[in-house]
């Protein structure tokens, strides 16, 4: 059932006006469910809007930029103790938090965020899976997908995030030998002592999705090599495999930002909304990280896009340490397909949604 508290808390007028993406780590990196305890919950978005609102109105001068993050401080959702923040440009408007800045950046790409993982075993570092995008004017959609970086934030480090670093990554495949594109970091599974994991084997598992059909694929890494990608290996169905061409499909039409996480029993979940941006909520449960997977189960389904407005929901996923014990908490985001009209008189539309479920 939808969460109308945590829909409210994201309700805003003044500056970060609403985002989608809407990833989220307790800044413990225990992602389980029961609550964080006193850690702090980092945020990250992607497209966001900044601006002002009046009477509902969205007022001249607002920005879109491409990313964002927000701090929020305890497990319930309480306006008064979320805040965002985002870059700024040389002359100071609003401009995204990260820019792509790697060896294989061009001019005029950006970032949008995938899933991240909290390295425990690597002095507390923080790191965000970037998708390098492209404008591509006169398409469907004018914008592609060009390659996956990795953003390290180091331990205890803060906005405006100066000493980060990035990096290029192998996680990326235009074509995967015929099979369709690549793009890993969709979700992560830290299967770690750190982490809180009911079995934990020191692994991180990074899910990824590849072609039309979405097909789920799973890397994995011990969490000490994580950014020594030679060490990366792919399940190809049987075996961990050094050739990411040779990955398996876990499941199919699953969503290009999704979350697998574990139960209480040691099985996972995964949580995303079918074919990416059909209005159903989707779970599945696997036996292990690698499945195998359960048939999938529709859980909700989206009321946004049976208004009489130009609305679509896409990309759900689940946050457990935000979730009371027996429940998980869901979000899923909300767009228009004539955003640049919708967004002046509905201007509140565009920010996550949130349901709740029980286990």
């Amino acid at each position: 059932m939808a969460d109308q508290k945590w829909d409210k808390m994201l309700v805003r007028t003044s500056g970060w006006l609403g985002g989608d993406g809407l990833y989220s780590m307790p800044l413990n990196g225990v992602r389980r469910t029961g609550g964080t305890g006193k850690a702090e919950t980092f945020l990250w978005f992607s497209d966001t809007i900044v601006g002002e609102i009046e009477e509902d109105s969205l007022q001249p001068g607002w920005e879109m930029i491409h990313n964002s993050v927000g701090y929020l401080r305890g497990n319930s959702p309480d306006p008064s103790k979320i805040d965002f923040h985002w870059g700024k440009d040389e002359i100071g408007k609003p401009a995204a938090m990260f820019h792509p800045n790697t060896a294989q950046a061009q001019p005029g790409d950006y970032y949008w965020l995938g899933d991240g993982f909290f390295n425990h075993r690597r002095d507390s570092t923080l790191y965000l899976f970037a998708y390098r995008i492209k404008k591509m004017p006169g398409g469907v959609y004018p914008f592609e997908d060009v390659g996956v970086s990795l953003i390290a934030l180091p331990k205890g480090s803060r906005p405006p995030f100066k000493n980060h670093r990035q990096l290029d990554t192998p996680l990326f495949q235009k074509d995967s030998q015929g099979k369709g594109k690549v793009v890993f970091g969709v979700a992560v599974l830290a299967n770690t002592i750190g982490a809180g994991a009911p079995k934990p084997d020191g692994y991180v598992y990074v899910y990824g999705v590849r072609g039309i059909g979405k097909e789920l694929l799973v890397a994995r890494v011990k969490d000490e090599a994580f950014e020594d990608f030679s060490q990366w290996r792919y399940w190809d169905g049987n075996s961990w495999n050094i050739d990411i061409h040779q990955a398996a499909a876990l499941t199919n039409r699953v969503s290009n930002e999704m979350s697998v996480t574990f139960l209480e029993d040691g099985r996972v979940l995964a949580t995303y909304q079918l074919d990416t941006d059909a209005p159903t909520v989707m779970v599945q449960a696997g036996q292990t990280p690698v499945g195998p997977f359960q048939p999938a189960k529709k859980i909700f389904e989206t009321p946004e896009i049976y208004n009489d407005l130009d609305f679509y929901t896409y990309n759900a996923k689940a946050h457990p340490h935000l979730s009371k014990p027996g429940e998980l908490l869901i979000s899923y985001n909300v767009n228009s397909f004539d955003f640049f009209k919708d967004i002046l008189v509905h201007p509140n539309h565009y920010r996550s949604r949130f349901i709740k479920v029980k286990l």
